[in-house]
């Protein structure tokens, strides 16, 4: 418990220090733990820290994980990162305050149906490869301009921002690049858009990049292995 308090004080120390150095407070980002690998004792632990935002990748583990923590004191804000399933979508949703990987037409669509079933708005962001890179999801950048209208159409959606992951082999000056280039994607989409929806999130940053990705604009990070360093998960 001594390890995983240390680890958090200082991951959340090292957010407040890089929303300074991008003008603004620690408040204006939100820290995603990211609980891939870790056991429900241990996300225990970090809750009792105050730590509430988890998230998962894989939908059958957040359905696991949520079901054994329907007793915990505290609120779960439970954030699905990782690439989601149109058949997955039924189970999933009711358990999520926020979809990161909304990653195409199909999907999204998938996702206002059931949302419509279950009388509410689901709130998500649109996942974009930002990056090009084959192996990975999302909507190409010039793919997410043209079908914004369309995307902003679905009446039980809420699009509330983009998400992106960084090149897996990039150094820092590409990640940074990255970033800037999902920025200003997010702001060429909001004008697009107008008062159709509001993209205020930008969800960027992980273990190794978290702090450019502040810098850089972001306003939630995904970080497990560094809230998770030396210990047993």
């Amino acid at each position: 418990m001594t390890r995983l308090l240390d680890n958090l004080a200082e991951v959340r120390e090292r957010i407040a220090a890089a929303a300074i150095r991008s003008g603004r407070t620690s408040d204006a980002v939100t820290l995603v733990a990211v609980t891939k690998y870790v056991e429900v004792p241990l996300i225990r632990e970090l809750m009792a820290a105050g730590c509430l935002d988890l998230g998962e990748a894989r939908p059958q583990a957040l359905w696991n994980k949520a079901a054994e923590l329907a007793d915990s004191t505290g609120t779960i804000r439970w954030h699905m990162i990782g690439h989601l399933q149109r058949n997955k979508v039924e189970r999933t949703l009711p358990l999520t305050s926020l979809i990161h990987s909304a990653d195409s037409v199909r999907l999204i669509s998938e996702i206002d149906a059931v949302a419509q079933r279950l009388n509410r708005v689901a709130d998500v962001l649109l996942e974009v490869n930002i990056s090009q890179d084959d192996t990975k999801h999302g909507f190409q950048p010039e793919q997410l301009l043209t079908s914004l209208d369309q995307l902003a159409g679905f009446p039980n959606i809420a699009i509330r921002g983009l998400m992106a992951m960084a090149s897996r082999e990039g150094d820092e000056r590409q990640t940074r690049e990255e970033f800037i280039r999902l920025r200003e994607l997010r702001d060429q989409a909001q004008s697009n858009l107008g008062d159709q929806a509001i993209l205020k999130q930008l969800s960027i940053g992980m273990s190794g990049d978290f702090e450019i990705a502040i810098e850089e604009g972001a306003t939630i990070v995904r970080i497990g292995s560094q809230l998770f360093e030396g210990i047993d998960t």
